[in-house]
């Protein structure tokens, strides 16, 4: 019996080659239902936040400390993820999620009472990333092209856009706006097939030694892909009223 708790053709060593249709199968549900786990956390605690003026008022006020708190704990989940075990993990990723479902409630909250749309920009914003987020990750599933080499740019242009961000807050440019929240819902478009693709093909397994922990690799970053895809969306349909 090895790491996975498979034999024979689902051996490690296989694993980031091409694992059996099962395995893969696997791999994309456990992944899959993980985020929506985290998924709802945040949208949970998102609503208690909305529900709740004290509470609002507390994050508001803790919003720098909780912003890096969160960064924190998303990069350190990742570089962490093969010297800690699976619950662990795990609970790291649920922590995120309810930090991240904080600093939401009051992004979408402000775009529901501030923006010119209110909350018919939220409700369109969160379709339409729902069905990008499906449709990339059909594709990612079925496609027999390789998705690995453009993970690397794909990496590369989200940091970049990152930083675009940040100084678009000192600039508060509407156009520049607009196209920094085109190019970061294609850039997260694309990185959910590619991370489909790399889930299925059992590339996070390979590289964690467990089937739990890829799992959960897994899981982190098809949540960061769908959050993202709705927050530059929401920057779209509200025009650009976020606070993050």
């Amino acid at each position: 019996m090895n790491n996975y708790g498979y034999q024979g053709p689902y051996a490690p060593e296989r694993l980031g080659v091409r694992p059996n249709s099962a395995l893969s199968t696997a791999f994309l549900s456990q992944a899959f239902l993980w985020m929506f786990l985290g998924l709802l956390l945040s949208a949970f605690v998102a609503f208690l936040v909305q529900k709740s003026i004290g509470l609002t008022d507390t994050v508001v006020n803790l919003w720098l400390p909780l912003v890096i708190v969160e960064m924190v704990l998303g990069v350190g989940l990742q570089v962490a993820i093969r010297k800690i075990n699976a619950t662990m993990a795990l609970a790291l990723f649920l922590i995120y999620a309810g930090l991240n479902g904080l600093t939401f409630g009051v992004i979408v909250q402000a775009y529901a009472y501030q923006s010119a749309n209110g909350g018919a920009a939220v409700a369109e914003a969160f379709v339409c990333a729902a069905a990008m987020f499906g449709g990339a990750a059909i594709y990612g599933a079925i496609t027999k092209r390789s998705l690995t080499s453009m993970f690397g740019y794909l990496a590369m242009a989200s940091w970049g856009l990152f930083v675009a961000v940040i100084l678009n807050m000192l600039l508060n440019s509407g156009t520049l706006n607009t196209i920094i929240s085109i190019v970061g819902v294609l850039i997260f478009t694309a990185l959910t097939a590619s991370t489909v693709q790399r889930i299925q093909r059992g590339d996070f397994a390979a590289l964690t030694g467990s089937m739990e922990k890829a799992s959960i690799l897994g899981a982190m970053l098809l949540y960061l892909e769908f959050v993202n895809i709705f927050l530059f969306l929401l920057r779209l349909f509200g025009g650009g009223s976020s606070r993050r």
